[in-house]
C-alpha cells in the first residue's frame, strides 16, 4: 500500500515538474521540429548586418511577411515579393525566384510575431528550398522584427 501511494506521488511530482519546465524554458532553446531549416540554414541578426556590409558578397534579402509590415519598416535593401502565408503570396514569391540562379545567396525573414507562431516564414522557406535554392537561409527573429532588429538599432528603412 505504501509503495503504491509513494509511486503515485513520485509520478505526480515528475509530471508537475515536466509541465513547469515546459512553461518556463524559452521556446528558442531547441529547434522547432516543424522548422524546415537546419541550424546551418539560419542566420542571426548581427551576423546578417556584417554580411550586408560586404557589398561584394551581400545576400539577397527578402521579406516574406505581410506587405503592411514591409511598408512600416524592413531591413535596408530587403525586397518584398509576396507573403509566405498565402497561396497567392507564395505564387508571387516563386514567380520572382524562377529567374534567379539556384546558387543565389538568399536570406528570407518575417518578424510579424514570435517565430514559433509565424505563418509566413516556414511556407516560404519550404517553397524556395523545393525550388532548389542551395544557399537559402532564414533570419532568426525569435520575438518580432521590432524587438529583435529595430529596437536593437540595426539598420532598417520604411517603404518609399
Amino acid at each position: 500500500m505504501f509503495s503504491r501511494t509513494f509511486s503515485r506521488i513520485i509520478l505526480l511530482i515528475a509530471i508537475t515538474f515536466s509541465a513547469f519546465a515546459l512553461l518556463i524554458l524559452p521556446s528558442g532553446w531547441a529547434q522547432n521540429s516543424s522548422d524546415p531549416w537546419t541550424s546551418a540554414q539560419t542566420v542571426q541578426p548581427n551576423n546578417l548586418v556584417k554580411e550586408l556590409a560586404d557589398t561584394k558578397s551581400a545576400p539577397t534579402v527578402v521579406f516574406v511577411g505581410f506587405q503592411r509590415l514591409y511598408t512600416a519598416g524592413h531591413i535596408k535593401s530587403a525586397q518584398f515579393h509576396g507573403s509566405g502565408g498565402s497561396a497567392e503570396g507564395l505564387a508571387q514569391l516563386k514567380t520572382w525566384a524562377t529567374s534567379l540562379p539556384r546558387t543565389t545567396n538568399l536570406v528570407i525573414y518575417c518578424g510579424c510575431c514570435p517565430l514559433e507562431r509565424c505563418p509566413n516564414l516556414r511556407p516560404a522557406f519550404a517553397a524556395l528550398h523545393e525550388m532548389g535554392f542551395t544557399k537559402l537561409r532564414a533570419l532568426i527573429l525569435p520575438t518580432s522584427f521590432a524587438e529583435d532588429w529595430a529596437e536593437k538599432g540595426l539598420p532598417y528603412e520604411k517603404a518609399q
